[in-house]
């Protein structure tokens, strides 16, 4: 018994830090202008957005956006503005790490999921 919760723990450890740590992809899927600098709305691919969450967020934040270990973001864009989600992206915190998407990608995700409210 003893070494089947050992096995299962190590398991379950791994599936997270896996989930967790994300992963740059090869192609770029991006359908629209993503500079939001000038506070201009952001054009959503949301197929991608959805890939790359899937990929370096749902681990911690849940495939549905229902929160595992991290918060659970259905609601988030009435919660924080583009930029605010943008920032948590790049520059992590509370137990979030920074980077794990960067650039475009950060980018649309961050529109994607502000339209979450």
């Amino acid at each position: 018994m003893k070494k089947l919760l050992t096995v299962s723990m190590s398991l379950a450890l791994a599936i997270g830090l896996t989930a967790c740590g994300g992963s740059e992809e090869s192609s770029s899927n991006n359908t629209g202008s993503n500079g939001n600098s000038d506070g201009g709305a952001t054009t959503v691919d949301a197929s991608a957005a959805e890939e790359v969450f899937q990929q370096s967020c749902a681990g911690c934040h849940g495939g549905n956006l229902e929160g595992v270990s991290g918060p659970a973001l259905k609601n988030v864009g009435s919660k924080l503005s583009e930029d605010e989600i943008l920032t948590k992206i790049q520059e992590g915190g509370n137990g979030m790490p920074a980077g794990l998407v960067k650039d475009d990608k950060a980018q649309n995700l961050a529109a994607w999921l502000a339209e979450k409210e």
